[in-house]
């Protein structure tokens, strides 16, 4: 059913609880996998350089290998939201996993989280972890 799952990672404590979930999903349906994060230019509070980015990616692999999962790494710089999007079309995604808040979101502009404006924008379904 699900057979290439995209996974955006950010560094987020939610993101990290979503991992847990994704395992469990990878496994069930023996799904290909791959780990998402952007660089998101003068945002604060964001993922801000791409030695964070490929730091992050690694021990998100790394904590998929431990678990017998191999998983594909990809390292954008753009917009969150439009390059989850775009990455999943490309990859032909069958569903994307990712965690309700992410970094540097505040109450007041949930409206305008990455999580949001990609429920509105994604060519798949998507699982948000709260």
């Amino acid at each position: 059913m699900f057979k290439t799952i995209l996974f955006p990672v950010d560094g987020s404590r939610e993101s990290r609880e979503a991992a847990e979930l994704v395992i469990n999903v990878v496994k069930t349906y023996t799904s290909k996998l791959f780990l998402l994060s952007v660089v998101e230019e003068n945002k604060e509070g964001a993922m801000s350089s791409e030695p964070q980015v490929a730091k992050l990616l690694q021990g998100v692999k790394t904590l998929f290998q431990q678990q017998g999962i191999n998983a594909e790494t990809i390292e954008k710089v753009g917009i969150p939201s439009f390059l989850i999007c775009d990455v999943a079309d490309e990859i032909n995604a069958d569903l994307i996993i990712m965690g309700c808040r992410g970094l540097g979101l505040t109450p007041e502009k949930a409206s305008e989280s990455v999580t949001h404006r990609t429920i509105e924008l994604a060519p798949c379904p998507i699982l948000i972890v709260p």
